[in-house]
């Protein structure tokens, strides 16, 4: 479809002019409100803590606060861990302390710790390659080259070191495992993550900050056997409650599959959560205020602030066993920092691309390209279209995510301000297009 066709077509269908409802977005406030008081007032919020309890009823006052409907929590119950005391030094000639943290999911060194050599692997594949006699009894150390990326593809390329290496390290006998952070900065502040040992034993698992991981990696360059003393005491404390936090925009077609905008509410445990996810949060819940606050769309209009998404995608699983993903028209997430949106992707079907060349149409005033017609996700929305749900993203300037991306460095002074209101007007201008006219 022609994109000025496309674009008198959505106006057409609108009493409000598209051009002005995304220059108001450009100048929004909301979104920057509660990403403030979310992160200020509530803070790190680890899934199945009493901080994310808290968050949640922080967030049921203030979506109600905001005037949507059917505000609501759906609970849940997941197994949830917690960290402890965590430090690491090299002993020997060279004694040293080297900055890390644990993992999710990591074992626990008992209080006294433990002392082992260090097997060094410059890359996940070297590590997978050598026998398991020469990791046996050792802590394993895994380096990777990840560089940043717009499309934070980089990520996967290199996170299978976090991903999958510490079961691995388990299966073949290792004492302990220490991963270079899964991340492109060059701050001593390490990036913390989930792993997940499956039917391994759990063993300390940790990741060293940037530069500690380059320190590491010199002193075995050295030739000499470089030991270390690790000291990690996280806990599993067994089930406890989490929840998806659900509120409304009424449409006027009862009988209309809905549109979903989601985000994910906890963060990890070492930051206020403001890139992951504060702001996802906060993007979704003003666009869907926007327009609630333009009168009634065609479909409602679904906000979801799902719960420890962080520590196994606890959330997304429960509500799609809960929801149906047919009932959908459309499911989206925020959930990749703050920085401008750049690309629009659907995974609409064939038989839908014309409303996809709509909305790649109302988009590209804002500097957004189009993508695929085939793909589209989030971590949260995955099961849901799993059973059948149309999926779109929204993708996100990545370039300097991962600079901050599980690190006590995702703090609120690192939001660019006229970026993060791109945001907003990109999904208000999503949900101009896929909730139908506002009347």
């Amino acid at each position: 479809m022609n994109s000025l066709f496309a674009l008198s077509a959505l106006a057409a269908a609108s009493i409000h002019p598209l051009a002005d409802i995304q220059a108001d977005a450009l100048e929004d406030e909301v979104a920057w409100e509660i990403l403030v008081d979310l992160t200020t007032q509530i803070g790190p919020r680890l899934g199945g803590t009493p901080a994310e309890a808290r968050a949640r009823a922080w967030s049921v006052e203030r979506l109600n606060a905001l005037g949507f409907s059917n505000v609501r929590v759906e609970e849940f119950t997941m197994p949830a861990w917690v960290r402890g005391d965590e430090q690491a030094w090299v002993l020997g000639d060279h004694s040293q302390e080297l900055v890390v943290t644990a993992l999710g999911n990591s074992g626990s060194t008992g209080p006294d710790g433990i002392e082992a050599e260090v097997v060094g692997y410059d890359s996940y594949a070297a590590f997978l390659a050598a026998p398991a006699s020469e990791q046996r009894g050792k802590v394993v150390f895994i380096w990777h080259d990840m560089a940043p990326t717009q499309d934070g593809s980089s990520y996967s390329a290199f996170g299978g070191a976090r991903f999958f290496g510490p079961a691995e390290a388990s299966r073949r006998g290792a004492a302990a495992i220490l991963v270079k952070s899964i991340g492109t900065d060059s701050d001593r502040l390490p990036h913390t993550g989930m792993t997940n040992f499956g039917d391994a034993a759990p063993i300390p698992a940790g990741a060293l900050s940037v530069p500690d991981a380059g320190q590491l990696r010199r002193l075995l360059a050295l030739g000499k056997p470089v030991t270390i003393r690790l000291l990690m005491t996280p806990a599993q404390i067994g089930p406890q409650t989490s929840g998806n936090v659900i509120a409304e925009v009424p449409g006027r077609d009862p009988e209309a599959k809905k549109v979903m905008v989601a985000c994910h509410l906890d963060s990890w445990d070492n930051a206020p959560g403001v890139f992951d996810d504060g702001a996802g949060c906060a993007i979704v819940a003003a666009a869907a205020k926007r327009v609630m606050d333009m009168g009634q769309p065609e479909r409602t209009i679904e906000i979801v602030w799902f719960g420890a998404e962080e520590v196994g995608i606890h959330g997304g699983r429960d509500f799609a066993a809960r929801h149906d993903g047919k009932d959908y028209h459309v499911v989206a997430e925020s959930d990749f920092g703050a920085d401008r949106v750049w690309r629009v992707d659907t995974n609409l079907g064939e038989d839908r691309k014309a409303e996809a060349d709509r909305l790649r149409a109302a988009l590209a005033p804002l500097g957004i390209v189009p993508g695929s017609y085939t793909s589209a996700g989030g971590a949260d929305i995955g099961p849901l279209m799993q059973e059948g749900a149309p999926g779109l993203s929204l993708r996100q300037d990545g370039t300097r995510y991962f600079d901050l991306h599980h690190t006590a460095n995702d703090t609120l002074d690192k939001v660019d301000r006229d970026q993060f209101q791109q945001n907003v007007a990109a999904w208000t201008t999503m949900l101009m297009v896929m909730a139908g006219p506002v009347e």
